[in-house]
């Protein structure tokens, strides 16, 4: 409205969305990331989930856990559902979107690939494991979702940097693959996927450590800033 207003130095910006129902995410969903571990483009979507626990703010911290000696970064796209639907249709699918905020979807290595009998979920879903914001921007303000700069960096070195271009299955797609399986509420957090530059693939490898600052951005969308406590 206009009517109240804060300087933005005085306000603490939380997430967009703190407690959804539901944090999706897509795995293997960019063909340079694909590229950098030397696998198939999958034909499916590759589905996996983060607990809504997980979810922080865009400058809050990320909790290194004493359990993990391989913390990475992932910068995402992430889609927020604004409309409720089940087995939705391709083409309809960016109506059930109510906008798009940037993620990092933080992963402990070793438990995600060697720990918990390989399991995806147990490396993915610490706490503060998904930083998220600073805002939902609109679907409509978006001039192209599927054409934005997306890029990560450490301590000011870029460490991912690509275009939602890249994405082997657009938002449309995923949002109608995964509405085959559950239905989709609004709040629904979809993370689309990382591009390459990850640490794991690096040779060597490069891992998160404390005092560490991650800042992820998307073109259009934002930046997120968090630090490695």
């Amino acid at each position: 409205s206009g009517q109240h207003r804060v300087h933005r130095a005085t306000a603490k910006l939380l997430a967009p969305v703190g407690d959804p129902e539901k944090v999706i995410c897509v795995g293997l969903n960019y063909h340079d990331h694909c590229q950098e571990q030397g696998v198939k483009v999958p034909k499916e979507p590759l589905i996996f989930s983060k607990f809504p626990s997980s979810i922080t703010g865009p400058f809050d911290d990320i909790v290194h856990p004493q359990d993990t000696s391989e913390l990475d970064w992932e910068v995402e796209l992430a889609a927020v559902i604004g409309k409720r639907g089940r087995h939705i249709e391709e083409a309809a699918a960016l109506e059930h979107v109510l906008g798009f905020t940037v993620a990092n979807d933080v992963s402990a290595r070793d438990w995600q690939m060697r720990r918990n009998g390989r399991q995806w979920l147990l490396g993915k879903t610490f706490d503060t494991f998904c930083p998220l914001g600073p805002a939902i921007v609109t679907r409509e303000a978006v001039a192209d979702v599927h054409n934005l700069w997306i890029r990560c960096s450490v301590n000011g070195h870029r460490m991912q940097d690509s275009n939602t271009r890249h994405l082997i299955f657009g938002v449309p797609a995923l949002v109608a693959w995964v509405s085959r399986f559950v239905t989709l509420v609004p709040g629904d957090i979809l993370l689309t996927g990382t591009p390459a530059g990850v640490g794991v693939f690096r040779k060597p490898p490069v891992f998160l450590k404390r005092g560490d600052e991650v800042q992820c951005e998307i073109e259009e969308l934002g930046t997120i800033c968090n630090r490695v406590v």
